[in-house]
């Protein structure tokens, strides 16, 4: 454990680097007690330990927070696109990852009829050719079937309760309608819930690119379902409506594709093709709250490219890291960029966590008004962030989180991330902020014995 932190926070991430520096170099040497681990030993490492080096980041912070760096009066939120382990040259529709697993279906047929010949290549074992010892092993199956008899019939209850559902169940039916956005907003909340979901059964990415092929086309397949749910719930909430109250002219007719459209990258399913400062990369999304000391009190990673969405979930992360911290003192004042600018998001968080919020709806880039975001709340922060104290409350972000991201990506040269799937991206990122807070301490800790 201790190698990995010195090596994230020294900037060697290559589980190959770690073991030539555990020989050639001194600090590594005197961590490991002259061992040199194996390329191999600390790659394992990492994954079976992926959760637990992940956790570590709040143990950091925590240890930062006793000595005084996590004051939170302003946090700045904010995210940078870093290029995936992945070419966007990977990126496959369904009909050419069908086609691949077919071909490959195939060729597994050919190797066979080659290898068995006229064999069915499934015949009997020699300790299952007889009728007693078939007997015997079917008994042992059942008893193990059995065992697991009760809690089979557990899921199936579960499934087929889901299945009698209403079509609106899961769906936040008032909060979606007081929007009016329609089908697209009953489509983007089914996409949500869908992103949840892999979120919480998030696993490894496999090396064998037919497991990968499959693990692609399963999220076609489960794109096309939460669209055509999403959709059900739409038709469903309109049918219940119509007696209540007049909904105007009939929707726009919905015709579902016959197969799931868009693109998914076969070496990193979970990356996604995103425009970065300069150009188009195959990545992820990494978000951060950085607070005024320049300390990472929350770090995340998401698939989606744009920042809209993401506001109140990394407030909400920052209070539990804080809390998880031992800090009991909240931040006063949230500042974003004209990325950020969500309304919803905005109320959220000022009314459930009495956080101010500082967004400009204009980007920096742009001169004037952006055409239609004119009066009201419009016109009412244009005019909060031009003030004296909305000038220097907004200054903070560049301040605070900016500096952290162009430490990471320049002087760190950590532009890249070098694992593949959400779940090692996420870890990853985790431990490249979680050893700048450690840089910071060290820096704190250093300065305050010299004083």
């Amino acid at each position: 454990m201790g190698v990995i932190l010195f090596a994230f926070a020294t900037g060697v991430r290559s589980s190959r680097a770690i073991e030539r520096h555990c020989r050639e170099h001194v600090a590594y040497r005197v961590i490991t007690g002259n061992r040199v681990p194996d390329h191999a030993t600390v790659a394992r490492f990492i994954v079976r330990h992926e959760r637990r080096l992940a956790e570590l980041f709040t143990s950091v912070l925590r240890l930062c927070a006793k000595a005084g760096l996590v004051k939170s009066g302003v946090v700045a939120v904010d995210g940078t696109k870093l290029s995936a382990s992945a070419n966007s040259d990977s990126n496959v529709d369904y009909d050419r990852i069908a086609r691949q697993i077919i071909a490959e279906a195939i060729a597994t047929d050919e190797a066979e009829d080659e290898r068995h010949g006229d064999a069915r290549g499934d015949e009997l074992p020699p300790e299952l050719s007889t009728e007693a010892a078939r007997r015997e092993w079917l008994t042992r199956a059942l008893e193990q079937e059995q065992s697991v008899e009760a809690e089979a019939e557990a899921v199936v209850d579960d499934q087929a309760a889901v299945v009698a559902d209403d079509p609106l169940d899961g769906f936040d039916a008032e909060r979606i309608l007081a929007r009016t956005q329609g089908r697209a907003g009953w489509l983007r909340e089914a996409h949500r819930q869908l992103e949840a979901e892999r979120w919480r059964t998030a696993g490894h990415i496999p090396r064998s690119r037919s497991e990968r092929l499959r693990i692609a086309a399963r999220q076609f397949e489960d794109n096309l379902a939460a669209e055509l749910r999403g959709n059900g719930a739409y038709e469903a909430s309109r049918e219940q409506r119509r007696g209540t109250r007049r909904l105007g002219g009939p929707p726009k007719p919905y015709t579902p594709p016959e197969i799931p459209p868009g693109e998914v990258n076969v070496t990193d399913p979970d990356s996604r093709r995103m425009k970065g400062n300069r150009r188009y990369i195959q990545g992820y999304n990494a978000q951060a709250v950085v607070n005024e000391q320049q300390i990472v009190i929350a770090a995340e990673v998401s698939t989606a490219a744009g920042d809209f969405s993401h506001l109140r979930p990394m407030i909400e992360a920052a209070l539990i890291e804080l809390e998880q911290a031992g800090e009991t003192e909240k931040p006063t004042v949230a500042v974003a960029d004209a990325q950020y600018w969500n309304e919803q998001h905005m109320d959220d968080v000022t009314a459930e966590h009495g956080i101010q919020v500082l967004i400009p709806p204009d980007s920096g880039k742009r001169k004037g008004e952006r055409p239609g975001w004119t009066g009201g709340r419009y016109s009412f922060m244009r005019c909060l962030l031009a003030t004296e104290l909305g000038k220097q409350l907004y200054r903070k972000r560049q301040q605070s989180i900016e500096p952290v991201y162009g430490h990471t990506k320049h002087n760190r040269r950590f532009d890249r991330f070098h694992r593949r799937g959400r779940l090692a991206v996420r870890t990853e990122w985790r431990l490249i902020t979680m050893s700048h807070n450690l840089s910071k301490l060290h820096r704190h800790q250093t300065a305050t014995v010299r004083a």
